[in-house]
């Protein structure tokens, strides 16, 4: 992305990534959002250079690979590397938006109370979701993986069959495709009032993004027939 001639604040707003990287930094892209990014990392103690650096390694969203084709081990951790490290990244940097834009604007606009809630639920119902996936479901089909590529017998486990912890992770995902649909219901699909400042812009940006996101991740898993556990039979 070229970040020559722009303001921290269009930066901020045409890059999600940069949100991330403003606010671990503490870089104000709101109140003087007109600011260029030298102006703006000098304020806050940063080298601007290394920010830029920062903000140009863009995350991965896929790399064209024939996922029917790969190993469910590799699929996993596809999925950790990318969908998961992502989604950690942007539920913290939304938490903190959320919080802040409910603190400026909640008088004039309630809706941020509810947005800030929701995003809260979002947050205490992902990432332990993604630590079941981490912790239980994938290493035990790793396991499974490698006893049927090996003619071993199937590790035993403390939830049955497979398709059980799968299943919950199913209904999981859906659970938090109820969330985003009710933060679209609560911002009026993210339309923007007219005061809205930068912190404000930024939160529904990421917003839609982390969504989208989702939404790629239950589809990959789906189209993937990782909830059938592809090729491995019990």
């Amino acid at each position: 992305m070229e970040l020559n001639g722009k303001t921290i604040g269009e930066i901020a707003i045409s890059n999600p990534n940069a949100i991330r990287v403003f606010e671990r930094l503490r870089i104000d892209y709101c109140c003087h959002g007109n600011r260029s990014l030298e102006d703006a990392c000098a304020a806050a103690g940063v080298n601007a250079s290394d920010v830029r650096n920062e903000i140009s390694a863009q995350r991965l969203t896929g790399d064209g690979r024939d996922w029917s084709r790969e190993t469910l081990m590799d699929l996993m951790r596809y999925i950790v590397d990318t969908h998961h490290t992502y989604t950690r990244d942007t539920l913290q940097t939304v938490c903190k938006l959320a919080a802040k834009v409910a603190d400026r604007h909640g008088a004039n606009h309630p809706s941020t109370t509810m947005v800030k809630a929701l995003a809260g639920k979002l947050s205490d119902d992902l990432f332990p979701h993604m630590i079941k996936e981490e912790q239980v479901l994938f290493p035990y089909v790793e396991q499974m993986e490698r006893a049927i590529g090996g003619g071993f017998d199937l590790p035993d486990s403390c939830f049955g069959t497979v398709r059980n912890p799968i299943r919950m992770m199913m209904m999981e995902h859906d659970a938090a495709a109820e969330i985003l649909a009710a933060l679209r219901m609560a911002t009026d699909d993210y339309t923007l009032p007219d005061d809205a400042c930068i912190s404000f812009r930024a939160l529904y940006e990421q917003l839609m993004a982390l969504e989208e996101d989702l939404h790629r991740h239950i589809h990959f898993f789906m189209s993937n027939n990782f909830h059938t556990v592809r090729g491995l039979k019990e």
